[in-house]
């Protein structure tokens, strides 16, 4: 027990074995013990909802046997015993940890205790010196007693829950992280051991669908920062509350990784559900605009959650500002086709490329941004000049200009897709 602790309940409990009818108070206690456990259980059942709703058999049965414990350890104490441990308060709470018993319901217990016991002891006091000139020290003493009980016991009860809410939360870490390196880096499926782990899990079963989401801040090197990488998985953990999805969140290699799973049909005669990425990008997007996330194809079975997150990462690398969460099924085959490409095109660009860089530079990104509503309007210029909100003049003359600067024609489509795939290798 906290040092400073057992030395205010040591002063206490000497103040108190000064009082000389101690003998005939501890023998009314005594007496009394069925009779101040049953109030004490009484009170903490109508005051403390979580007892009567929680569904744990074993909560009623410890909560008797832990107000006989505190009874008993407050009338050892008045005896002359010193205080110890409290192993039996130390073990109660640990129990509670156990079975996520909310703390803030043994606090509230505490304090009911705190104020049956004073009643009784103040009880046991004026049954034994009735018209005491010394009255008021007792009960002051009686006071000081049952307060300096309740703070050790607080403040003991405290430290042995967080530790084993921390130990639990550790193993069911490492469980999670050996569980999240299986499915990430790939397994042989020969290996025993490891098939256990993932039947045990709930990982086996052929009517799953698997898909891998990966997310980072738009500013990666935040997640150098612990308490910003937490930020952003406590984000995405309340975005996907209520999803049905069953999923494994941890953070790995600088990055949020997600592997989620769900039931694909109830059988074999029903039809497959929408796919599990459909399912999860809409909220995904609610994370917020500091984030960035890459969501996978389904795959249907655990073997296939590396390539899964192959496509994830791929996703996360074209995500941007403008395309914040990126579904891997939603890319481009040309986009895709110029990202494998890109390194290798930047060493034989046209000698206009530079030209056009300089001349979209200027433009702020203006003259990418004209070629692209074009290609987009399927190459019709009116169409084109709506969705830029431009004049349609402005448009022939964009493309003047890029035409003195590449000699290409813009407004044929071997010219605007040679332009355009220029501008996506400088990053467009």
């Amino acid at each position: 027990m906290n040092f400073y602790l057992e030395e205010s309940l040591n002063e206490v409990l000497r103040r108190f074995r000064e009082y000389p009818a101690l003998p005939s108070f501890i023998w009314f206690l005594e007496e009394h013990v069925p009779d101040i456990n049953t109030e004490l259980q009484n009170t903490i059942l109508a005051e403390i909802l979580a007892f009567t709703d929680s569904g744990n058999p074993e909560i009623l049965p410890e909560l008797e046997l832990d107000i006989a414990g505190h009874t008993a350890e407050i009338i050892r104490l008045l005896k002359g015993g010193r205080p110890g441990e409290f192993r039996f308060v130390l073990k109660s709470a640990e129990r509670r940890a156990a079975h996520r018993f909310p703390l803030e319901a043994t606090f509230h217990a505490y304090r009911c205790g705190h104020r049956i016991y004073s009643r009784w002891l103040r009880a046991a006091h004026l049954e034994t010196t009735p018209g005491s000139e010394r009255a008021g020290d007792c009960i002051g003493v009686i006071a000081d007693f049952t307060m300096e009980y309740t703070d050790a016991i607080s403040t003991n009860a405290t430290h042995a829950y967080l530790a084993h809410r921390q130990l639990v939360a550790d193993v069911a870490g490492d469980q999670r992280t050996q569980l999240l390196n299986i499915l990430l880096d790939g397994y042989d499926e020969s290996d025993g051991r490891v098939a256990r782990i993932l039947r045990s899990a709930g990982y086996l079963d052929s009517r799953q669908s698997f898909c891998v989401a990966l997310a980072q801040p738009v500013e990666p090197t935040e997640m150098l920062n612990p308490l910003r990488a937490l930020r952003l998985v406590d984000a995405i953990e309340e975005v996907l509350l209520g999803t049905a999805a069953r999923r494994i969140v941890e953070i790995r290699d600088n990055r949020v990784t997600i592997i989620f799973s769900h039931a694909r049909r109830a059988s074999g005669w029903t039809a497959p559900r929408t796919t599990l990425a459909e399912q999860i990008t809409p909220r995904l997007f609610l994370v917020g605009n500091a984030a960035l996330i890459g969501v996978s194809n389904d795959v249907p079975s655990t073997s296939q959650i590396p390539t899964a997150y192959k496509e994830a990462l791929l996703a996360l690398e074209l995500a941007d500002v403008r395309h914040r969460v990126m579904q891997f099924s939603e890319i481009p085959a040309r986009r895709l086709s110029l990202h494998f490409a890109r390194a290798e095109l930047q060493h034989v660009l046209p000698a206009w490329a530079h030209g056009y860089f300089q001349l979209d530079k200027k433009a702020k990104g203006g003259m990418t941004a004209t070629l692209e509503a074009y290609a987009n309007a399927d190459m019709n210029v009116l169409k084109a000049a709506k969705i830029l909100s431009v004049h349609p003049n402005t448009m022939y003359s964009r493309f003047q200009r890029i035409f003195d600067v590449t000699g290409l024609d813009a407004k044929s489509f071997s010219a605007l897709n040679e332009i355009l795939i220029v501008a996506e290798c400088n990053g467009h």
